[in-house]
């Protein structure tokens, strides 16, 4: 083709060069970010249910594994032949027990029969804050164990309550009212019959208090527990599943 040819028809209105686009408006542009965005938003909030649906029925495994570990340290294993963890009651907020929300109680039994209850407590006037305890008591109204749940009392001295520091949580159990009499429920520096920490007597006293309260609470409240429980006079009665949630 001659240059004049050549020429022609770029001149030629109908010619049409393919390597060119029109230009990109603004409201195109604008467009197509918004639309990334919106599909960026919803790829990760897909990914962030999927990690929830996944790992959910691993942190309810974990959880419940770490609160039977708990209950089965306070419980004989030969008193119980029930499942300790899926028999659970309510306990709404009490003064008695320092509670100041609902809490979880559990029960154990054999036989059908109700052989313990575990009740949770709060000490209020730890040194450094509230002290939150379960404790298993015998359907005689004998402590059977006592464990420290949650704490932020002093490290080295008043975290020995936590039976990982010092076994000074084990001296509760056998105690009852019936054969400690209640002026003997005092750490031995108040003239009682329980020891004191060294270099902590606050975190000590607050928790032989909270002990000593859960007792009465059980004579008092027996009964009625064991109801809440699913039980009236120490006798199963017929539940729902709901009911036991």
């Amino acid at each position: 083709m001659s240059n004049e040819a050549h020429n022609h028809n770029h001149l030629d209105p109908e010619h049409e060069d393919l390597d060119q686009s029109p230009p990109e408006t603004m409201g195109g542009s604008i467009y197509r970010a918004i639309w990334g965005l919106g599909l960026f938003a919803v790829i990760t909030a897909g990914l962030i249910a999927a990690t929830q649906l996944v790992t959910r029925d691993q942190i309810a495994y974990q959880v419940k594994q770490a609160r039977a570990k708990a209950l089965l340290a306070i419980v004989p294993l030969n008193s119980f032949d029930n499942d300790l963890v899926e028999s659970v009651f309510t306990i709404d907020a009490t003064d008695s027990l320092g509670l100041v929300s609902s809490s979880d109680a559990f029960v154990a039994t054999k036989n059908k029969v109700p052989t313990h209850l575990i009740l949770p407590a709060v000490a209020p006037d730890g040194y450094t804050g509230p002290i939150h305890i379960i404790a298993s008591i015998s359907h005689s109204g004998v402590i059977r164990g006592v464990r420290v749940i949650k704490h932020k009392e002093t490290p080295g001295l008043g975290d020995k309550i936590d039976l990982r520091k010092s076994d000074w949580i084990r001296g509760f159990e056998g105690k009852s009212l019936d054969n400690t009499p209640t002026a003997d429920w005092k750490v031995k520096k108040d003239g009682g019959d329980f020891d004191q920490l060294t270099g902590a007597t606050i975190t000590p006293r607050a928790i032989v208090q909270a002990v000593y309260k859960a007792l009465l609470f059980f004579r008092e409240n027996r009964e009625a527990l064991y109801e809440q429980a699913g039980l009236v006079s120490g006798t199963p009665k017929t539940i729902t599943q709901n009911e036991n949630k």
